[in-house]
């Protein structure tokens, strides 16, 4: 049985390292540009190796994506739910965007560009994603029309993605085009003033 959990534990590991050599090579080079074997070789693993963990390259930049949003909502989610009020909520996300970004320049911005780029990713992809990360967006509106904090005519639709828009401007300035003049936390806290005014009943 320890066998078996070892073997496991090292699968879980060589494919860990491959999604990591993945993230690390798309950001320097571009997803269309990088080949399997400069992400094996930054994985420290022969090219054959890596086909037994996935199919293609578009198959690793899918399993990022998924991964790594599902693991971002789940966080969000359960740093929220220590929030009492929808304006905490707001500033919450805000900053867990913005600090997530920060944290991880090189996910973020295979995230934000290579993932965008490609045509499968987008069709079958993409739009589920977002539409997930949205609606935690849209949940705290909603609780906040209810509540009367927040103005009730308003379209949720329009507003998580008029912040999330905000947010994925900042987050590609900041990135992929250097512009490290921004600082995150200011950001954060300036995004969340401006939304939450418009919000205002």
């Amino acid at each position: 049985m320890m066998e078996n959990e070892n073997g496991i534990d090292k699968k879980a590991e060589k494919r860990k390292k491959i999604l990591d050599a993945a993230v690390h090579t798309f950001a320097r080079k571009g997803f269309y540009n990088t080949k399997i074997a400069e992400i094996a070789r930054d994985a420290g693993i022969a090219d054959g190796t890596v086909y037994l963990y996935f199919k293609n390259k578009d198959a690793i930049l899918i399993t990022i994506f998924e991964e790594t949003v599902a693991k971002i909502i789940e966080n969000i989610r359960e740093t929220l739910s220590l929030k009492r009020t929808p304006q905490e909520k707001i500033r919450e996300f805000v900053r867990l965007h913005l600090e997530t970004v920060e944290a991880n320049p090189d996910l973020a911005a295979v995230m934000m560009l290579e993932l965008r780029q490609s045509n499968r990713f987008i069709k079958e992809y993409a739009g589920t994603g977002l539409l997930d990360y949205l609606a935690v967006i849209g949940e705290i509106i909603r609780e906040g029309q209810e509540a009367n904090c927040f103005r009730r005519d308003i379209e949720v639709g329009i507003a998580k993605r008029m912040l999330f828009g905000a947010l994925d401007e900042i987050s590609t300035l900041w990135v992929l085009l250097a512009e490290k003049k921004y600082d995150m936390q200011k950001s954060a806290e300036q995004i969340s003033s401006l939304f939450l005014q418009g919000l205002k009943p």
